[in-house]
């Protein structure tokens, strides 16, 4: 198996999930607009920029993502082929580091968050801090998903990564 295209098939995957966080930013920012042009109520005018600032984060996130991986898939080649052992190493390594770092914030935290969003929701009854709740919610339930796809194809590229790692 060729590692070098194992790296760059897992960091195009990485890509298209950062679209996904590109996606619902700009699904925020459109409920964003929707809420300032049709919102009526005290509560659907509440919501107006706590969906802004949840659509900007996951624009930055996304974008973040997006040309991190771009720019990676570049210089796999160069890594590769001036120390192959040391390419596999360094991606295990980083690998290892972000999947520890999946366990604890995004399979740890981004719960909790949820369930503290949702106990605020049911506590307060000001329409600001129950649309600041509810966009928390979405807002954490949308890197949940992204996540847990990306932290699935990281660990099937461990793998990949295992049975090569010997060869080097």
């Amino acid at each position: 198996m060729d590692i070098l295209k194992l790296a760059t098939e897992w960091a195009k995957e990485e890509i298209f999930s950062a679209k996904f966080f590109i996606l619902f930013g700009f699904i925020f920012i459109l409920a964003t607009i929707g809420f300032w042009q049709l919102g009526k109520t005290d509560l659907a005018k509440a919501f107006i920029f706590p969906t802004l600032v949840a659509g900007i984060l996951l624009l930055v996130i996304g974008s973040g993502l997006y040309f991190t991986n771009k720019s990676r898939i570049k210089s796999f080649t160069a890594a590769y082929n001036s120390d192959a052992s040391a390419f596999v190493k360094s991606e295990m390594s980083r690998l290892e580091k972000t999947m520890l770092e999946y366990k604890n914030a995004v399979f740890r935290i981004v719960p909790i968050i949820i369930i503290l969003a949702a106990l605020f929701f049911i506590m307060m009854d000001k329409p600001i801090w129950r649309a600041i709740s509810v966009t928390t919610m979405a807002l954490m339930v949308s890197v949940l998903l992204v996540d847990i796809n990306a932290n699935a194809r990281m660990e099937a590229y461990k793998k990949q990564l295992e049975l090569v790692e010997d060869q080097y």
